[in-house]
């Protein structure tokens, strides 16, 4: 495979190359099929970005509940116990804050926490703790302690925060 000069054509061809290697992939019995990304508006905007990570990761997660507490959690019903504002943090802050976090909400037996990251719209879509802090709950340490994720409801902050359902205490 020869390998082409402009980050564009690259990742179309790479694209490409996935969407056939997958085109017979079906998803579990009762698992969704994953949504597919969208072509990046403009693929030779600038170098990659591999700090950012993927361009999307699945804000919403509910592995392990059932419907009505998935659900319950969606419509933002459970109470909120703690939040965290990461408002004006480094990411590096902002990742050490939110370990810090959760660590200490589940010590302390707390179910629902809300974590505030900012909806960061700017030139480039999300902003960078927005597309981060997704990110960050599905690396293995604090995976193990979440239970759920979605998005905020408009009184909580929107789509500026997240809800997250931790893991009880065994």
């Amino acid at each position: 495979m020869s390998e082409k000069t402009s980050n564009g054509a690259r990742a179309g061809s790479d694209r490409a190359l996935w969407q056939n290697a997958v085109r017979d992939v079906r998803p579990l019995p009762g698992r969704r099929a994953p949504v597919s990304l969208p072509e990046p508006a403009n693929a030779r905007a600038g170098p990659p970005r591999d700090d950012l990570g993927p361009a999307r990761v699945a804000l919403d997660r509910f592995a392990g509940l059932d419907r009505a507490n998935a659900q319950r959690l969606r419509r933002g019903r459970y109470d909120i116990e703690a939040s965290l504002d990461l408002h004006g943090m480094t990411q590096a802050e902002a990742h050490r804050e939110l370990v810090c976090f959760i660590r200490e909400s589940r010590d302390a037996g707390r179910r629902c926490v809300l974590i505030i990251t900012g909806r960061g719209l700017g030139p480039n879509g999300a902003g960078v703790l927005k597309s981060s802090v997704p990110r960050w709950l599905e690396e293995p340490e604090l995976r193990r302690h979440v239970l759920a994720i979605a998005p905020a409801q408009p009184r909580h902050g929107g789509a500026g925060a997240s809800y997250l359902l931790l893991r009880r205490r065994r």
